[in-house]
This record gives structure tokens, sequence and C-alpha cells, in this order.
């Protein structure tokens, strides 16, 4: 194999990889799409699977916009979840931590003394 051989190789894998991750995005956003009735999707993918380059270029062109819209759409949701289960899982400052062993000692739930190592093992 000369060198020319192995650049057009490498040049035909990346056109490859490229029109699959645009044909698994375009059937990504099918199956997505709430508005979209099941025939129509039905029709999408026989197409996509019959004239697979015609079918790639004519849904991008077509529904493009709502494609970014949906992909766009699901991102913010996916950071919002990820947010709140930091904020969950990340539990409470060390100030609101000393501030509800003061209720407990004020209530006489605890003892001073427990109220120290609660506070000595908020602040460390």
């Amino acid at each position: 194999m000369g060198f020319w051989d192995i650049f057009w190789f490498i040049i035909w894998s990346f056109f490859f990889v490229a029109y699959l991750m645009v044909l698994f995005s375009i059937i990504g956003d099918l199956f997505r799409d709430r508005e979209l009735n099941g025939w129509w999707k039905a029709l999408w993918i026989i197409f996509l699977i019959f004239v697979p380059f015609l079918t790639s270029l004519v849904y991008l062109i077509a529904r493009g916009r709502g494609m970014a819209e949906r992909s766009a759409t699901q991102a913010h949701a996916a950071k919002q979840a990820t947010d709140s289960y930091i904020r969950d899982v990340a539990g409470k400052s060390p100030s609101d931590e000393i501030a509800d062993a003061a209720k407990l000692l004020e209530a006489g739930t605890i003892t001073t003394e427990e109220y120290e190592m609660l506070k000595a093992k908020a602040l460390s």
C-alpha cells in the first residue's frame, strides 16, 4: 500500500463516520420529536434505509431548525437535572449546619457538648 492508498482510506473513513453520525443524529431526533406522528417517523426511517443520502439532506434542510431546538432543550433539561442532583448531594453549607445545630441546642434536643462537636465538624 502506498501513501495515496492510505490517504484515501483515511478520507473515506472520515466521511463514512461523519455520515454515520448524521444518520444516528437524525434517527435520535426522529424519536425525540413528540409532535411528529408515528407513521411519519416510520416513513422517514424507510426513506433513510432505501435512499439514505438524499433523505438525510432533505431532513436536515426541512427539519434542521426543529432538530437544533430539540437538542438544545434536551441539553438544557440535562444540565438542570445535573445541577439539581449536585445541589441535593452536596449538602448544606457550614453556616447552615451550625444554624441547624443551634436550633437543636435551643430546643434542648442536644447538649452543649454535642453542639460543639457538630460545630467543629461543620467547620472542618
